[in-house]
């Protein structure tokens, strides 16, 4: 087993699960076939994080500062308190600023006995090239959109949600933030509600982007997320209407290219009450 690992891969891909599993089967008192028994003693203060032989390091503010390293390099030199062990676990490692780095590649360069370390990145390329050479990489995939589903499902998650949120992240983590924000689903209502009307040629869409639209989306990433749910319902009843060989191919595709393009445009600093009226415009009075 390596003294130091490094979990790289995207948000909401399990890296920060698997490091606490990977303690908890360090520590387990009654392990069940291989694995954590989530019952004992350790594996309960290990899940509240009150282990005092397992140190958890997160960002402070914008970066991991040296002090932090420095002051774990100093919990370090001492014994287990409860056993011979000790394990170290590094949140957003690429947040280290330049000097904590090297402090820390000097401990690594020289670890103590009995000593785990696990760095947990979204971004291997911010990791210095000479800890990334004393650690064990382990690539995170990003889960497919049907897995991401099936997962949310076994949650609990509403299917329709579920599939909803599958397309619109591929991270678990951020999937299941998402899905506890009320606003979620007020929001997702009200996309719904606006396709609704555009789908008729209703002229209530106009006016229901003023009152309603622009009030519940304020920011630019809410803005953002409109626009990739109101993409994702287009593409749905897209290829709904090609399954039954429907008539209005046509409207649908050209809704979802006003869309697409409509991201572009907020990125590009045109007003989202701007480019919302514009859609409803081109599909309601085309």
């Amino acid at each position: 087993m390596a003294h130091a690992y490094l979990f790289e891969g995207d948000q909401g891909t399990g890296k920060a699960e698997l490091a606490l599993w990977f303690v908890k089967h360090l520590f387990c008192l009654d392990l069940q076939e291989g694995m954590p028994c989530e019952k004992c003693n350790n594996c309960l203060r290990i899940i509240s994080k009150d282990h005092p032989d397992v140190v958890e390091i997160e960002p402070d503010g914008q970066s991991i500062k040296v002090d932090q390293i420095r002051a774990l390099q100093s919990e370090l030199t001492k014994s287990g308190f409860e056993s011979a062990k000790k394990v170290v676990i590094i949140h957003q490692a690429e947040k280290m600023n330049l000097n904590s780095a090297n402090s820390l590649l000097k401990f690594l360069e020289e670890p103590p006995a009995n000593f785990m370390i696990i760095l947990e990145s979204q971004s291997l390329g911010k990791i210095l090239p000479t800890i990334r050479s004393r650690c064990q990489i382990i690539h995170f995939q990003a889960l497919s959109a049907g897995r991401l589903q099936s997962r949310l499902e076994a949650d609990q998650i509403p299917t329709k949600t579920a599939k909803l949120l599958a397309n619109l992240t591929n991270s678990y983590g951020k999937a299941v933030e998402i899905s506890k924000d009320e606003w979620f689903n007020e929001a997702r209502d009200v996309v719904i509600q606006w396709f609704n009307y555009l789908e008729k040629n209703d002229s209530q869409a106009f006016i229901y982007v003023q009152k309603k639209l622009v009030k519940t989306f304020k920011d630019k990433t809410q803005q953002q997320f409109a626009f990739e749910m109101l993409a994702y319902f287009v593409k749905e009843k897209r290829d709904q209407v090609m399954k039954q060989n429907q008539t209005g191919l046509g409207k649908y595709n050209y809704l979802l290219e006003e869309v697409l393009s409509a991201s572009q445009k907020l990125e590009a600093n045109v007003s989202f009450q701007n480019i919302a009226e514009q859609i409803t415009l081109h599909i309601v009075f085309a």
